[in-house]
């Protein structure tokens, strides 16, 4: 993919998770790898205008190679993750509105439905609590998703990573659902029956044969 297509395709995914309701007051970023590094949504600015040229391209430690704005302040915790996981094509943050909520409760997110093997395990942990931005929250964020594709940020929101930018913005889109049909069984006082951690794994391999997810 060139350089112009990949920037085109970060904006479009932040463009998406903006009109879907999952980025309020111009919250959450995208990123993916790039020459060593990484392009990722600018600080700041509206994602109905952002354009491809807005994005910043970083170096693997967090050095603004170019780009005439500040990077997500949360720059970071992708940085980090991109170390940690070289699975990690791309990654997706949102503060999508039912999730956020989840973990402003410090829940994660246990297999009441197999569809959490998308999430690439048999939960969605939450990650501790750090303040945005920080080291420490980058740090938080890698020891969360060890073994997984998705995460619950304390008080804050979701990380999604994947393969592909669409593989990302899928996962993101289905923490937010499964989240959403969490809180109501909670809301509604019954309690979820778990499925055990051997049919998450024979979940997950139906899954690998299933076409790529992310």
């Amino acid at each position: 993919m060139s350089e112009m297509a990949l920037r085109a395709e970060i904006v479009a995914v932040a463009q998406a998770i903006d009109k879907a309701g999952f980025c309020p007051s111009k919250s959450g970023n995208v990123s993916a790898r790039f020459e060593g590094g990484l392009l990722i949504t600018p600080s700041g600015l509206p994602y109905a205008q952002t354009k491809p040229e807005d994005l910043i391209h970083l170096s693997q430690d967090g050095t603004i190679l170019s780009g005439a704005r500040k990077p997500s302040s949360e720059w970071p915790f992708h940085v980090e993750i991109y170390k940690a996981r070289p699975d990690a094509q791309a990654i997706v943050h949102t503060h999508s509105p039912r999730a956020t909520a989840l973990s402003s409760a410090r829940r994660g997110i246990p297999a009441f439905h197999y569809m959490i093997a998308l999430c690439g395990g048999a939960d969605v942990r939450c990650a501790e609590y750090a303040t945005f931005g920080t080291p420490e929250l980058a740090l938080n964020a890698v020891k969360a998703l060890e073994g997984r594709k998705a995460v619950l940020l304390a008080n804050h929101g979701v990380i999604a990573l994947g393969q592909t930018l669409a593989g990302a913005h899928t996962i993101v889109a289905e923490v937010e659902n499964l989240a959403g049909q969490y809180l109501d069984l909670l809301a509604s006082g019954l309690e979820p029956a778990i499925l055990d951690e051997a049919e998450m794994a024979r979940v997950s391999a139906k899954f690998a044969g299933y076409g790529k997810v992310g």
